[in-house]
């Protein structure tokens, strides 16, 4: 007795739920389980896995010293009995199959099922011989179900790998009992296919399924086809009761032929040809959706494939068809009503159940899968991921979906496994979920947090299935041009209204304006229109996002593509819609590039193009027109006019931080400078070598959408030129390059600014590297050396731009670092400017340049320290102003929380400005007064529709804190 209790004691400390029966099945068996209580205690149940240890000991005592010598046996028969109690019965029944677990991989199952009923895998008509045959089939289909569920619960075979081999398994289950009927019923004159159905045919079977078949046969040459088919449906029959007749070892499944024409009441057995007539006159939505799944699994492969092919092109069509999203829509809610009792723990049907997923996948393939061969897939993950790269789907949602699938599949998966019955509802017996949660690897609170977790995934499983399943839009899709449906003048009315349109009298406008007559493109807007007037709902400013809509309809609307793109590409209409609601800039480059829509449904489309590639695409248009010069720079204009579009699009959509938008703009603005300079001086070709010198914004590589190009000209007579005559060609090519990109045109100009070089409007435009360096030898003050920190070669003769910035260094990187009068005078300078320069009326609070705390501040800040110490910091040698800045803080110059402080808000700063361009399509230094603009700003900037105040107050707390650190390090001692 004492030692039971110690035996007990030590059981309840490793796990067991009863550790007084434990201990008694350990005692029985002692001393040959001891040793093995520590790998029982990690397995899902230890009492389950314990009791059917036991009895399999009893059954063949060898049994605990193979589990001792053999790591990986051990663990996949500890992980199967953990689970399941009735492949533990299966196992106690046939030890010796415990040889079966000790294999890495077994043979084909086709092969082994056939063997088991004694017929030849070699045969194409095999027949079984075995007396015994039935049981044989259920004893080896058993052995290899117990062996994949091995590989499975020790995590050696994934999901996908795991639903394929069960599907797999069942084919060749039903190969086997094809044989077995062979034996019956003399099959001489017929041709017999089956086609597996729904999970079967997907290859996403679970352990314990119903399996879906529709069989299709043909007679053989020269036979009768009403006799054929009367040998084909006593086949069919037979091969059905060979799965599910009861034997002492049970039955397999039931095969479930529902889902042929006519379900129940219609003939077993069809030829091909009786099939499609049916489909094509009488079948309803539902059996198209079922089609989707088919795939031939036994009998006759080449009939089946033919069945598939002959069935694919009706499916793909389904979507055309009057009513058929209303329809599945209605399936889905008879499908809820028929679960209530079991509500929410019903994980396939209940809500955000795996047929919530499953109908989301389905409806969007029927819809879009028409037009886009590669959403065609069986399966539901492969299918799922195909709409995600489509752009039907988000990746985030996609994502989501996948997770929550995977999961209720598992859990799916190891309700089934326990006593290999088919289950789709959750216990809610504690041991039960602490099994579940054991065996999804959950040990400190099992059923706490599996209970969290698969609520959670419910969760988010219905919320995407609402999403996407019920989303308007694929009505709009599945209709076409044919649909009746469209918004009534009242209802359009009080939709707006609802939605929060500021103008609906105009938005009615509009609407009309687009929906009116009876051409196609009408049509289809009157089924856009709903949806799209929901999406502009969700933007800052839902009458500009309409009126935006409209005029890029009335360019676009006789394009082809343009109103499929937006029916079929879920994606491309959603960000459509968010770039007309939230920038004025963005809607006014589309109009004047109205096919620049195409490139909304990727993510990868908005991505920046390298400036090589740009480059080499621009001159490749300057090329084009030979000597028409205006001609050649409106190409290179409207590049950049695309290019600007594809970056406020990425800023609009968060693809791109406040750093990528502001390199992305610089590189396009050197690019352009380029491609025109190229132009520029053809003219003057070997009269002088000439580099435009980046400086200001341009040369910080921190261009805003607002930004002129702040430029320097260094200019090089070539051998044998004179000076004069070089210097008047220099002059001439840079008066062209502003000239060029300043004409009147639809796209935006790139104003070119030289104020900033020596003696600025006074000085001369253009002048040589000697002139340059007299200069500033002679006549250079602090303001100047500050200025030069952004100088960067931009464009030109690359070799004499790197001899420009070469001898400036001496100047922006004194030696010795700036002197206390220099240093004064920079302060003074800085004070001056901020009384002096700040526009009458501003507030200086929200001034996002000159204001405190702004881009002036900080950027003075970082070029006071490169300036006082460059020279003996290579790493401060940077234009850029949170390079610089991180440079400082890496040498010791600033503390980290300054140098985050500093770099938040200029890039909060930054963001402003850059989010007043977008919104207001004209440039802004302040923080709106205006209410309305603040909210349009602030939403831009990710804020809620109510953060217009929370906008407001994180500015004025980032640039307060960020003017508390100049003050210090800026004006400090």
């Amino acid at each position: 007795m004492p030692r039971i209790e110690s035996t007990a004691a030590r059981l309840a400390r490793l796990g067991f739920a009863d550790a007084a029966r434990a201990a008694g099945l350990v005692e029985q068996s002692a001393p040959a389980l001891d040793d093995l209580l520590d790998a029982l205690a990690d397995t899902a149940d230890p009492d389950q896995a314990l009791l059917s240890l036991t009895r399999l000991a009893e059954r063949d005592p060898a049994v605990p010293g193979l589990l001792r010598s053999d790591a990986a046996l051990r663990g996949r028969v500890l992980a199967v009995l953990g689970v399941s109690a009735a492949l533990g019965d299966h196992l106690v029944r046939h030890p010796g199959q415990l040889a079966l677990l000790a294999q890495p991989e077994l043979d084909d199952p086709r092969t082994a099922l056939l063997r088991a009923v004694g017929a030849d895998p070699a045969d194409p008509l095999p027949r079984a011989s075995r007396e015994d045959a039935l049981s044989a089939l259920r004893v080896g289909y058993r052995g290899h179900l117990m062996h994949l569920a091995a590989r499975d619960l020790t995590g050696e075979a994934e999901l996908l790998a795991v639903m394929a081999e069960l599907s797999d398994l069942a084919g060749a289950a039903l190969e086997a009992a094809l044989a077995v009927a062979r034996a019956e019923v003399d099959d001489a004159d017929v041709r017999l296919a089956v086609i597996g159905m729904g999970k079967c045919g997907a290859r996403e079977l679970n352990y314990i399924s119903d399996v879906d078949v529709v069989f299709v046969a043909e007679p053989r040459e020269g036979a009768d086809e009403a006799k054929a088919l009367r040998a084909a449906t006593r086949l069919a029959q037979a091969m059905m009761r060979a799965c599910t007749a009861p034997t002492p070892e049970g039955a397999l499944w039931e095969v479930d032929p529902g889902l042929r024409p006519e379900g129940r009441s219609g003939p077993l057995v069809r030829t091909l040809a009786s099939h499609l007539a049916y489909y094509r006159r009488w079948a309803k939505t539902w059996e198209f959706q079922a089609l989707l799944k088919a795939r031939p699994v036994a009998g006759d492969m080449d009939l089946g494939q033919s069945y598939v092919q002959a069935v694919d092109d009706l499916v793909w069509t389904a979507a055309t068809r009057e009513h058929f999203v209303e329809d599945v829509q209605a399936m889905r809610r008879r499908v809820e009503e028929h679960v209530r009792a079991e509500g929410e723990r019903q994980i396939k049907l209940g809500p955000g159940g795996l047929r919530d997923i499953e109908f989301a996948v389905q409806l969007l393939q029927l819809v879009h899968g028409r037009l886009d061969p590669l959403l065609r897939r069986r399966g539901t993950l492969p299918a799922l991921a195909a709409l995600s790269r489509g752009g039907y789907v988000g990746r985030d949602d996609s994502r989501a979906m996948a997770e929550a699938y995977a999961f209720l599949r598992g859990v799916e998966h190891l309700l089934q496994l326990h006593r290999l019955r088919r289950t789709h509802v959750l216990p809610q017996d504690p041991a039960a979920l602490r099994r579940l949660g054991r065996a999804l690897g959950l040990q400190g609170d099992p059923v706490g947090e599996f209970t969290a977790r698969w609520r959670r995934h419910a969760r988010e499983a219905r919320r995407l299935h609402e999403k996407l399943f019920y989303r308007p839009l694929l009505q709009a899709v599945a209709r076409l041009p044919e649909s009746e449906s469209r918004l009534s003048a009242s209802a359009a009315a009080a939709r707006l209204e609802a939605l929060g349109y500021v103008d609906p009298a105009g938005a009615l406008r509009h609407i009309a304006a687009l929906t009116s007559g009876v051409s196609r493109r009408a049509a289809i807007q009157r089924t856009l229109l709903p949806v799209m007037l929901g999406w502009f709902a969700d933007t800052p400013d839902p009458d500009a996002a309409l009126l935006g809509f409209r005029q890029v309809s009335d360019r676009l609307g006789a394009t082809p593509w343009y109103l499929r793109l937006l029916r079929d590409e879920t994606a491309v209409a959603a960000r459509m819609a968010r770039v007309l609601g939230t920038s004025r800039y963005a809607t006014g480059l589309l109009m004047h590039a109205p096919e620049a829509v195409a490139m909304l449904g990727s993510d990868a489309d908005l991505a920046v193009r390298p400036a090589a590639s740009l480059l080499n695409e621009a001159r490749t248009a300057v090329s084009r027109h030979g000597g028409d010069v205006e001609s050649a720079v409106a190409a290179v204009r409207a590049l950049r006019r695309r290019e600007l579009f594809r970056t406020a699009v990425a800023d609009v959509s968060g693809l791109a931080d406040i750093e990528t938008v502001g390199e992305a703009l610089s590189r396009l603005n050197d690019v352009t400078l380029q491609a025109t300079l190229d132009a520029a001086l053809r003219p003057v070709a070997g009269v002088t070598r000439f580099a435009v010198v980046a400086m200001g914004r341009l040369g910080g590589l921190e261009c805003s959408y607002a930004s002129d190009a702040d430029v320097m000209f260094v200019h090089s007579p070539c051998p044998g030129v004179a000076e004069r005559e070089a210097a008047e060609a220099a002059f001439a090519a840079a008066n062209e390059l502003r000239r060029l990109l300043a004409l009147p045109a639809p796209d935006p100009p790139l104003m070119v600014d030289p104020d900033l070089r020596p003696e600025g409007r006074q000085g001369p435009l253009v002048r040589t590297l000697a002139s340059y360096r007299a200069y500033y030898a002679r006549w250079s003050s602090p303001w100047e050396a500050q200025a030069l920190l952004r100088a960067r070669f931009s464009a030109g003769d690359e070799e004499l731009g790197a001899d420009f910035t070469s001898m400036i260094d001496e100047l922006r990187y004194p030696r010795g670092g700036l002197g206390d009068d220099a240093v004064r005078e920079i302060r003074r300078l800085k004070a001056r400017m901020e009384a002096e320069r700040l526009p009458r009326g501003a507030d200086p609070a929200l001034h996002t340049k000159l204001g405190p705390g702004g881009l002036s501040d900080v950027e003075w800040v970082a070029q006071l320290l490169q300036l006082r110490h460059a020279a003996d910091l290579p790493s401060l040698r940077t234009t850029r102003t949170l390079e610089a800045l991180r440079a400082a803080a890496a040498e010791g110059l600033l503390s980290e929380r300054d140098e985050e402080v500093l770099a938040g808000a200029w890039r909060f700063a930054s963001r402003v400005r850059d989010a007043l361009m977008l919104v207001k399509g004209r440039p802004g230094d302040s923080v709106p007064r205006d209410v309305r603009e603040r909210r349009f700003v602030a939403r831009t900037l990710g804020y809620p529709p109510d953060g217009s105040e929370d906008f407001l107050d994180d500015y004025r707390r980032v640039t307060r804190r960020a003017r508390q650190v100049v003050e210090r390090v800026f004006y400090g001692d």
